[in-house]
């Protein structure tokens, strides 16, 4: 199956050609596009990886780089960016490091540029078969640490906002929702009542994030009928280990309702 490649660039460059008959010569199917909202969205869902060929245009462009932003975290793609340091720093103010695949800094190898989108999308094929989990939290140093610890085992989404949440769950189904019960706009409560409120994604399980572990604050978080509650100051270990143990007694379940069945 041919692999196919979005390549994002504005105005012209030397290296572009290059670039493309490198990933040609690759086996991938190169389509290139103009680095606006409408140009991307004409191809993105045929696309396994995006790749965004950074310029002096990048300050130009926030809309977009908040767009590609979006499809990474709602839609699960790829993506790499070439370019200036300079320019990738501009691209990280509206695209967190955590979204992006890999960057390269010009020059570059341009052979290590198709084993780098090879690694990539081997390893999301991977990464499609494990249980998925969608992390919402407001603290983006927290966001970042969790994703980085549960992304050995699991395909993890990252969003900052209850109305993110509810966007992605909207098209997607995770497995588990990890969920801030603190968070400004929408609080974790709000979201969760909203999940339960709606037939389609009500059955997703969902377990609370809280710094709080007093008894009152506790027995309020359970009062709401949770899956659970984790505490945010766990450890990398035992966050970790409480994550598979939920999958776990899941899939007992499940092994014991089937039985039923």
């Amino acid at each position: 199956m041919q692999k196919t490649v979005l390549l994002i660039h504005k105005g012209k460059s030397f290296m572009l050609g290059p670039i493309a008959k490198n990933l040609a010569d690759g086996g991938y199917k190169v389509v290139k596009a103009e680095p606006t909202m409408e140009d991307i969205n004409a191809h993105k869902d045929e696309m396994d990886l995006f790749i965004l060929y950074l310029g002096d245009y990048v300050d130009d462009v926030t809309n977009t780089l908040v767009y590609l932003k979006d499809i990474c975290t709602e839609e699960d793609k790829l993506l790499i960016l070439i370019g200036t340091a300079s320019e990738i720093e501009v691209a990280n103010r509206s695209i967190p490091s955590a979204l992006i695949s890999a960057t390269f800094e010009r020059p570059f190898d341009m052979k290590r540029l198709v084993a780098q989108a090879d690694w990539l999308i081997e390893a999301n094929d991977d990464l499609a078969k494990r249980k998925s989990v969608l992390l919402v939290d407001d603290d983006g140093t927290f966001l970042k640490m969790v994703k980085d610890w549960l992304s050995a085992k699991y395909r993890v989404t990252i969003v900052t906002s209850g109305a993110q949440a509810l966007m992605y769950i909207a098209d997607n189904r995770p497995d588990l929702i990890l969920l801030d019960y603190e968070m400004p706009v929408t609080s974790g409560p709000q979201v969760l009542e909203m999940i339960r409120s709606e037939t389609k994604v009500d059955s997703i399980p969902v377990i609370f994030l809280t710094g709080r572990d007093d008894p009152e604050s506790v027995k309020s978080v359970l009062a709401l009928k949770p899956d659970g509650y984790l505490l945010k100051n766990l450890d990398r270990t035992k966050l970790v280990a409480m994550v598979d143990d939920f999958f776990e007694k899941q899939k007992f379940k499940k092994l014991h309702d089937d039985k039923v069945l």
